[in-house]
C-alpha cells in the first residue's frame, strides 16, 4: 500500500468509490426525514442539535474514507474487503438514526460509527507497513481513531440532556484535530482533482435528495389538497432552486482550493455546512407540502425559514470555500448579499419564490462573470 502520485493524470473517482458512496445515499436520506419529522412538529432546537449531530458522523466517516482513498487507494482484494466493513457500518449507523432522533438513545448509531472507524484505522495501520517517510503520519492517525472511538463508546454512558451535547462538542472537535494531529509534521499526498470530484459526487447525492424527498412528498400529497396548482409550483420552484445551487457549487475551480494543507483543511472542513444544508433542504420543502396539506401547525413563515436557512447557509458556504478568491467584486457581492437576501424569501405568499429569482439572478451573474483566474503568486501554497 504505497502513496498514490498526487499528481497522477487522469486521476477520476474508482467505481469502488462510487459504490461506497451509495450506503450514504441512505443515511442522509433517513437523516433528513428524521429532521423533517422534527421541524413539522415545531421542535427545532431537538431537531437541529439531533441532525447536526447525526450528520457529523455521516460527513465525517465519508471525508476521512475519501482523504484516505486519494492517498492510498491499492484497489486490492483486501482493500475492497476493508472498504465494504465501513459500508456495513454505515448501514448499521443509519438503522439507528430513527432512536437517536427520537429517543436520544445513540447506542446502534454508535455502533455503526464504530465499526466504520475502526475499518478504518486498519487501513491506515496497513498503509503505515510501507508507507515509508509517511510512517509516522499512518500511525498517529490510526493512534488518534482508536483514541476517538473510546471516547464514543463512553459518550454512550451519558444521559440525554444538555450534558450529551456538550460531551458531543468536545469529542467531535477531538475527532477534527485527528487530521491536524497525524500531519502537522509530513502530509500524506493528495491528488487536487480526484479530490474535489468527490466532494462534487457527494454534492450531487444531496442535491439529489432534495429532488427525490420533493417529488416523493407531492406525490403523497397530491391526493390530499383540493388544488395541486400550490403543489405544481413547489415543484417547478424546487427544481429550479436545485439546478441554481448546482450550477453554483460548480463554478469555481475547487481544485485550486487545496493548494496547501491549511486550505484542504478549511475545504474538507467547511464541506460540513454544505452538505448538510443542501440535505436540510429537502427536509424544508417537505415541511412547506406538510403546512400545505395542513399536516403541521407551522406558520407559513415558520415553514419558508425551514427551506431558505439552508439555502442561505449553502451560498455562504461555497462562497466562503471556493468561489470569492476566483471571483471578481461584482460576483463577490452578488452571491454573500443573494444568500442574505433569500432570508426574506418567508414573507411572500408563495413559498420558495423568492429564493428561486434570487438563485436565477446568482447564476446569470456567474454566467456574465467567469471565474478570474488569479496568478500564481497570489495563491498559497505550503511545501509538503
Amino acid at each position: 500500500m504505497l502513496p498514490r502520485d498526487p499528481s497522477q493524470p487522469h486521476r477520476t473517482a474508482s467505481t469502488l468509490e462510487l459504490f461506497f458512496d451509495l450506503v450514504f445515499v441512505v443515511a442522509v436520506s433517513i437523516a433528513s426525514a428524521q429532521l423533517h419529522h422534527a421541524l413539522g412538529e415545531g421542535h427545532f432546537l431537538h431537531g437541529i442539535t439531533s441532525y447536526a449531530m447525526v450528520f457529523f458522523a455521516i460527513w465525517w466517516a465519508w471525508m476521512n474514507f475519501t482523504w484516505f482513498a486519494t492517498s492510498f487507494d491499492t484497489d486490492d482484494w483486501l482493500y475492497r474487503v476493508t472498504t465494504f466493513v465501513q459500508m456495513g457500518g454505515v448501514l448499521v449507523f443509519a438503522a439507528g438514526i430513527p432512536r437517536a432522533f427520537n429517543d436520544g438513545d445513540f447506542t446502534i448509531a454508535v455502533l455503526g460509527y464504530v465499526v466504520m472507524r475502526v475499518a478504518m484505522m486498519a487501513q491506515w495501520l496497513r498503509a503505515s507497513r510501507s508507507a515509508g517517510e509517511l510512517r509516522g503520519a499512518t500511525r498517529r492517525y490510526a493512534f488518534g481513531i482508536a483514541a476517538a472511538q473510546v471516547l464514543w463508546i463512553l459518550f454512550l454512558l451519558i444521559p440525554s440532556g444538555p450534558q450529551q451535547i456538550v460531551a458531543f462538542v468536545l469529542f467531535a472537535l477531538i475527532e477534527i484535530a485527528v487530521p491536524v494531529f497525524a500531519e502537522f509534521r509530513r502530509q500524506t499526498p493528495w491528488h487536487p482533482h480526484h479530490i474535489t470530484e468527490r466532494y462534487g459526487l457527494f454534492t450531487l447525492i444531496v442535491l439529489g435528495e432534495s429532488l427525490l424527498a420533493s417529488a416523493n412528498a407531492i406525490i403523497d400529497a397530491i391526493d390530499k389538497v383540493d388544488a395541486v396548482g400550490p403543489l405544481i409550483a413547489i415543484s417547478v420552484l424546487t427544481l429550479v432552486v436545485t439546478a441554481s445551487l448546482w450550477w453554483i457549487y460548480f463554478w469555481p475551480p475547487h481544485h485550486r482550493a487545496i493548494s496547501s494543507f491549511r486550505r484542504s483543511l478549511r475545504y474538507g472542513y467547511s464541506h460540513y455546512f454544505v452538505f448538510a444544508a443542501a440535505a436540510a433542504f429537502s427536509a424544508g420543502i417537505e415541511v412547506e407540502i406538510d403546512v400545505l396539506t395542513h399536516h403541521s401547525e407551522l406558520s407559513n413563515v415558520a415553514a419558508s425559514f425551514t427551506v431558505t436557512i439552508p439555502i442561505a447557509v449553502f451560498l455562504l458556504g461555497i462562497w466562503w470555500i471556493a468561489i470569492r478568491e476566483h471571483a471578481d467584486r461584482v460576483v463577490n457581492t452578488v452571491v454573500p448579499v443573494g444568500a442574505l437576501l433569500v432570508l426574506l424569501d418567508p414573507v411572500l405568499p408563495i413559498p420558495v419564490t423568492l429564493s428561486a429569482l434570487i438563485l436565477v439572478i446568482i447564476v446569470v451573474v456567474l454566467v456574465l462573470r467567469p471565474p478570474v483566474s488569479r496568478d500564481a503568486a497570489n495563491i498559497e501554497i505550503d511545501a509538503p
